[in-house]
């Protein structure tokens, strides 16, 4: 059944590699389960704390809607392809819409619906694929190496390696004799030696051992290693009963009566373009790192991919999964863990920032394939890949490269050469990066 329906021969992968891959990239993924809910409860934050949905019901509609979305992904497109809730987001969700603009938490969320609404329908009418179509080969393999870079970033900043630094420098070197970030070197070091040596299953035997690591460390310290409830401690209960008291509350389209109209649109459009080119971008990267990518940098089957709308499983890839089945593992995982959610909480971000980062390198090979020689591909490749690690969002890098490009290739006159779709995004881009100063013209 499995080799009919996920042509595993074809694809040159294995039952047991595709479980793999899936479970590798559950792991990494895992810290949503924990972090999604406190985001959005304004957990250990006592001012806001009650403004949100209760941290039970987010966690279980994480685990639920991650679950269910990566099992459809698998099945509808055969890719390795995981969903799970927006981390950049969730934060606009709660400190913009609820913390800043006093929405209520269920207004806040019918604003995330109604965008996910829109962009459903330029997936639909095939606006989304063409804008992906637009895009230079140069820039998609920016955008690739970009969010190698972020993830990498990312990976190097949850073990603790890097850390803010002080007035006028944004970062600086971690302490690198702590607990936590002891741990994470020790999983960085194995993940290294094992992936050097071809181990199969290195990213998750990494995981894991860290994760044991990390239990026996905060155990030694009487829990004040990884302070954070839940991590690096064996939970009292494995079992705990989800709680779906916050479902369909999302329907409630108040926004427009609260910020009024234009606001409204404005809020609307600043989340879709954030999660139009977000999912985008982690496509184009995945996808060529993956070599799932045709010549001229298309990717097949690319419109079942936008109908659901994907968040990439780059870890599971990392690790061998090649199919849509590795996906179908992933989801059973964040089903399960509605009900094991103590012990998927288990894992700290510094067991899985090892992963990150080697994930992170595997992506950025791409950078042996950006022509950086010609100033009109090379300056807004750079421009992409560095702006989305150094603002921590792979929106702003997109739109620094694909505005660079335009306004490049019309001083040199040759503006002809852009598809009519690129100077459309620019366009929105441009709007998207005035939206403080057009909020502060409609809020005086």
């Amino acid at each position: 059944m499995f080799e009919r329906w996920f042509e595993l021969s074809r694809r040159g992968a294995t039952v047991g590699g595709e479980i793999r891959g899936g479970l590798t990239t559950f792991m990494v993924m895992a810290y949503i389960i924990f972090v999604n809910p406190a985001i959005l409860s304004f957990a250990g934050i006592p001012p806001l704390q009650g403004q949100g949905p209760s941290f039970a019901a987010t966690q279980a509609a994480t685990c639920l809607v991650a679950g269910a979305m990566s099992i459809a992904m698998g099945l509808a497109t055969n890719y390795p392809l995981a969903i799970a809730s927006g981390m950049g987001i969730n934060a606009v969700v709660a400190f913009q819409l609820v913390a800043a603009l006093k929405l209520p938490w269920t207004a806040a969320m019918g604003v995330v619906l109604l965008e996910g609404l829109a962009i459903t329908v330029l997936v639909l009418t095939g606006f989304r694929e063409a804008i992906m179509h637009a895009i230079p080969v140069a820039l998609k393999r920016a955008i690739g190496v970009g969010i190698g870079l972020f993830i990498l970033f990312i990976g190097l900043g949850a073990a603790g390696i890097v850390k803010p630094g002080p007035p006028g420098v944004p970062v600086t070197l971690g302490d690198l004799t702590a607990a936590p970030v002891a741990v994470a070197i020790v999983g960085l070091l194995l993940t290294l030696w094992l992936t050097a040596r071809q181990f199969t299953g290195a990213l998750l035997v990494g995981i894991l051992v860290s994760t044991a690591l990390a239990i026996a460390v905060n155990a030694s310290t009487g829990g004040r290693a990884f302070p954070l409830p839940g991590q690096a401690v064996w939970p009292t209960a494995l079992v705990a009963q989800p709680d779906f008291s916050s479902l369909g509350a999302g329907f409630d389209f108040s926004v427009f009566a609260r910020l009024g109209l234009i606001t409204a649109l404005v809020t609307i459009f600043a989340l879709m373009l954030s999660d139009f080119f977000d999912t985008m971008g982690t496509v184009i990267g995945i996808g060529g790192e993956a070599g799932w990518l045709t010549r001229d940098g298309r990717l097949p089957r690319l419109n079942r991919v936008l109908l659901v709308d994907s968040l990439g499983a780059v870890a599971g890839g990392a690790a061998g999964a090649r199919t849509g089945l590795a996906s179908v593992v992933t989801g059973a995982g964040f089903l399960l863990a509605l009900f094991f959610a103590p012990l998927a909480g288990v894992v700290p971000a510094q067991a899985t920032a090892p992963a990150l980062i080697v994930v992170g390198y595997l992506m950025s090979r791409l950078v042996r394939e950006i022509p950086f020689g010609g100033f009109e591909e090379g300056f807004p490749a750079l421009l992409t890949l560095t702006m989305m690690a150094f603002t921590y969002s792979i929106t702003n890098g997109i739109g620094a490269g694909f505005v660079s490009y335009c306004f490049i290739k019309l001083v040199r006159g040759r503006g002809r050469e852009v598809a009519p779709m690129m100077y459309a995004a620019a366009l929105a881009f441009v709007i998207y990066f005035a939206l403080p100063l057009i909020q502060r013209l409609l809020v005086g």
